[in-house]
């Protein structure tokens, strides 16, 4: 009996004890390492591949928010928008700068002072008030009336507490002789009651002076702002 014994226990473990130790071990590994595949594979909050095994370094390595992507893309963004701004408003300004140097050129308020005339030309523009103002505002020569200038093609209506530099005034109504147009410069006061401004007048030519053109109720004066500024 005990050969019989021996002979099935020899084939149960055909291998010598420390082999079959070995063997033991690794397959007890094994399971345990398929176990915790599983596991990480199955854990929907880790951010896992769906069927995919999980290493060590994915599991650990916290994901990096797209908050701090798209905050800096917004911040980025309004920044932009704001150099555009203000790359604009200096524009604006300098625009506005232009026509009042250019209304300074023809020398107003002194003895050198561009005549009136509603025929005549000077450095290509009519020397009456109109073309004085097409000059001011860098438009081509000899420029169009003071009827032309109420033209959408040329300004918008504002509100006369709207006025700023470079803007103008005008009464576009009845003839050659009685329609006006004035540069608006600055207010002269704090209580808007007149306002520095350039001119083209007849009998006179260039000036710079302070006028109330607009102001009072009913007046046939009203204020635009050209569309290149």
């Amino acid at each position: 009996m005990k050969g019989k014994h021996d002979k099935h226990d020899k084939n149960r473990f055909p291998f010598g004890p420390r082999t079959t130790g070995a063997v033991l071990g690794l397959a007890f590994c094994g399971v345990v390492a398929a176990t915790a595949q599983v596991t990480l594979s199955s854990d929907g909050d880790s951010g896992a591949r769906s069927g995919a095994p999980v290493t060590a370094a994915e599991f650990l390595t916290p994901e990096k928010s797209d908050g701090h992507a798209d905050a800096s893309s917004e911040k980025s963004d309004d920044t932009s928008d704001r150099k555009d701004g203000e790359r604009s408003s200096n524009s604006a300004k300098s625009a506005r700068t232009k026509v009042i140097e250019r209304a300074r050129s023809w020398n107003p308020h002194t003895s050198d002072r561009v005549p009136y005339s509603q025929t005549r030309t000077h450095e290509g523009y009519r020397t009456d008030c109109s073309g004085f103002v097409a000059m001011a505002l860098g438009l081509p020569g000899p420029g169009p009336n003071t009827v032309g200038f109420t033209s959408s093609r040329y300004t918008e209506r504002i509100s006369m507490d709207e006025l700023k530099k470079g803007d103008l005034v005008m009464d576009a109504e009845g003839t050659n002789t009685t329609r006006h147009v004035v540069i608006f410069e600055k207010w002269a006061n704090g209580k808007h009651t007149s306002y520095w401004a350039f001119e083209q007048r007849g009998r006179y030519g260039t000036d710079h002076r302070t006028r109330d053109y607009g102001l009072s109720s009913g007046s046939e004066y009203k204020a635009y702002r050209p569309k290149n500024l």
